[in-house]
């Protein structure tokens, strides 16, 4: 009886250790594959803007990639190709009332940013699918794309932020940060 109860232990412990190793290789082919992990953390961490203009409020949701050392804008953001505008999950903007973003009206409601940078100028372009991992991008879903601005930064930034500045009763910035690069747009009541 105790070798039977023995056996029955090593076969349990085998049986997890297995399961736990395809879990493991599991996540990491996922991930190579451009999809998002089933669990554990992530490398760029969570962030939100969230700012008060034109009688409502808009709120962005996005994970923050770090520069550990590589050269960003051209490279790891190539130049000429569809960004998720963040990592990890796609970045998410909920607005509660209709805004104008630069020259694109749009209206309340959750939408998904991303940009397509150059060497010279940016588009930001809001999609209408939502809930997707970064990666995942449907041009046929755009709301539609604006021209961004541009600002010289004085110091490299580490960590690429998502900010609200400058902001008025009708106005505000919306600052996308990473590097040396400062772009930007003007968002207003219609």
């Amino acid at each position: 009886m105790r070798e039977y109860r023995s056996h029955l232990r090593f076969r349990l412990f085998t049986t997890v250790a297995v399961i736990m190793l395809l879990a493991i290789a599991s996540n990491a082919l996922t991930a190579q594959m451009g999809g998002a992990p089933a669990a554990g953390p992530l490398p760029s961490p969570d962030a939100t803007a969230n700012v008060s203009v034109a009688g409502g409020s808009i709120n962005i949701k996005y994970n923050s990639p770090q520069m550990r050392g590589r050269k960003i804008m051209g490279e790891l953001v190539p130049y000429g190709k569809v960004w998720r505008t963040g990592a990890n999950p796609a970045t998410s903007i909920i607005t509660t009332v209709p805004l104008k973003f630069g020259t694109l009206l749009v209206p309340a409601g959750t939408h998904t940013l991303y940009t397509l940078p150059s060497a010279d100028t940016w588009q930001l372009i809001i999609n209408n699918q939502t809930g997707q991992w970064g990666l995942t991008y449907d041009q046929s879903k755009d709301l539609g794309r604006t021209p961004m601005m541009a600002k010289p930064m004085a110091a490299p930034q580490e960590g690429m932020s998502l900010s609200f500045e400058n902001t008025t009763a009708k106005s505000t910035e919306l600052h996308m940060r990473w590097e040396t690069t400062d772009r930007y747009i003007v968002i207003t009541a219609p």
